[in-house]
C-alpha cells in the first residue's frame, strides 16, 4: 500500500464511485473552504494504481503558528476494515505531524448502526461500533459538537415511483400537500440574484428557533461552485396571498437549499415564513417537489439531513416527525453516523490549547 497526495481531478474521480461520498468532501468544498484560508490537500492510500481510500484534508494556522487539519465528511473509506482504516488515517497523522500540525479533525460519512424508521436497531442489519474502538486505538476522542449532523432521516427511492412515494406518505402529510396546491402555492427554482429571497426567509426563521443563519454571501458561494456542475438547487414555494388585488406579486412563504451530489439529494437549510405556514403548508410542497425531482432524476436516498437525535416516545420532536411524515415503514430510516473524532498530533500544544479555551469558556 502507497499514501500519496492526488489530484482533485483523481480525486472527484474516486469519490464520485465511492458509497460514502458527501457534498463536503468535494473540489468545491475545498475551494470554500479556501476563500477563508484553509489550504486544501487531497491524499490517497493505493494498493497498485487503485485508489481504496482517499480523503479532502484541510490545514490551516489556528494555534501558536500550529496547523489545524480537519476532513470534512471524511475520510471515504470502509472503517469495517480496520487494517486499512488504521493504516490510513496513521498516515494522516504522520503527514500533519511533519507539517506542523497539532491537532487532526475526522468526520466520516460513514453509518455506525443500521436503523428503521424510529430509530431502533434493525434486526441482523449491519453494527460497525467496532470502528469506535479502531479510532480510540490511534488516538482518537469523540467531540461532543459534531461538525456534522450525526443523527438524520433519510428517504429510499429506489423501485418507488412517485404516486407509490406519495401514497406511502402519512395521511396528514398528503393532506397537507393537497391543501398548497389548492391555495395555489407553486414551486419554483430561485436564479443567483434572488438568492437575498432565500436569505430573508431563512433570517427571519432563525431569528424564530434560535440558529444562526449563514451570511447571504454564503449561499452565492455555494451557488457559483456547485450549480456549473447542476449539483445545488434553490427552491421557493410562493403563492398570491391577496385576492383582492389582479397585480399582487407572488408572496414567497417558503424556501430551501438542496445539494444534488452523488447518490442522494439532501436537504440542507429552509426557512418558512410563519405568518403563512398554517394557512399555505408550503414547506410540504416544497419538499415534495424536491422528492419527485430526486425519484424522477435517479437518485437513490433523499436525505432529509439533521435530526436533534435518536427519536424518543416520550419526547415531542417537531423536525424528526415532519420528516417521517413523508415515509413509510419501508421507504423512512434514521441514520445514524460515526461522529466527529479528534486526536492531538503535538500533545503538549493540544493541551495548552484546551487549557486556554477552558478559561475563556
Amino acid at each position: 500500500m502507497k499514501f500519496t497526495e492526488i489530484t482533485s481531478e483523481e480525486f472527484r474521480a474516486y469519490a464520485e464511485k465511492s458509497p460514502y461520498q458527501s457534498f463536503m468532501q468535494t473540489p468545491e468544498i475545498a475551494a470554500l473552504r479556501e476563500k477563508d484560508g484553509w489550504t486544501p490537500h487531497y491524499f490517497a492510500l493505493k494498493d497498485g494504481d487503485k485508489i481504496v481510500a482517499a480523503t479532502l484534508l484541510v490545514s490551516k494556522p489556528t494555534f501558536l503558528g500550529k496547523r489545524t487539519f480537519i476532513a470534512p465528511g471524511g475520510p471515504l473509506l470502509d472503517f469495517s476494515d480496520t487494517k486499512l482504516a488504521k493504516s490510513f488515517l496513521t498516515h494522516l497523522k504522520s503527514y500533519a505531524k511533519s507539517h506542523k500540525g497539532y491537532t487532526l479533525q475526522i468526520s466520516p460519512y460513514y453509518e455506525l448502526v443500521e436503523r428503521d424508521r424510529h430509530g431502533a436497531p434493525v434486526p441482523g442489519g449491519f453494527d460497525h461500533t467496532k470502528a469506535i474502538n479502531t479510532l480510540k486505538s490511534l488516538g482518537f476522542k469523540a467531540l461532543s459538537h459534531p461538525s456534522q449532523p450525526q443523527y438524520m432521516f433519510a428517504m429510499s427511492l429506489e423501485k418507488h415511483t412517485a404516486d407509490q412515494l406519495f401514497s406511502d406518505m402519512k395521511s396528514n402529510t398528503r393532506n397537507h400537500i393537497r391543501k398548497a396546491e389548492k391555495m395555489g402555492v407553486t414551486v419554483r427554482e430561485l436564479k443567483r440574484e434572488e438568492l437575498s429571497i432565500l436569505k430573508r426567509i431563512t433570517e427571519s426563521t432563525s431569528i424564530r428557533r434560535g440558529f444562526t443563519d449563514r451570511p447571504l454571501s454564503y449561499y452565492e458561494q455555494m451557488y457559483d461552485l456547485f450549480n456549473p456542475r447542476k449539483e445545488i438547487k434553490f427552491l421557493v414555494a410562493e403563492a398570491i396571498t391577496d385576492q383582492s388585488t389582479t397585480d399582487q406579486a407572488p408572496t414567497p412563504l417558503s424556501a430551501a437549499m438542496f445539494m444534488l451530489v452523488g447518490h442522494e439529494v439532501v436537504y440542507l437549510f429552509s426557512g418558512s415564513d410563519e405568518k403563512y405556514m398554517k394557512d399555505y403548508n408550503a414547506q410540504y410542497l416544497i419538499q415534495w417537489e424536491i422528492i419527485k425531482y430526486a425519484a424522477a432524476h435517479g437518485y437513490d436516498t433523499y436525505n432529509f439531513y439533521g435530526i436533534h437525535g435518536l427519536p424518543d416516545e416520550d419526547t415531542k420532536d417537531g423536525i424528526y416527525d415532519f420528516k417521517k411524515g413523508f415515509t413509510s415503514e419501508e421507504t423512512g430510516r434514521v441514520i445514524e453516523l460515526l461522529g466527529t473524532y479528534e486526536t492531538p498530533i503535538s500533545t503538549p500544544i493540544y493541551k495548552l490549547h484546551h487549557f486556554l479555551s477552558r478559561l475563556k469558556s
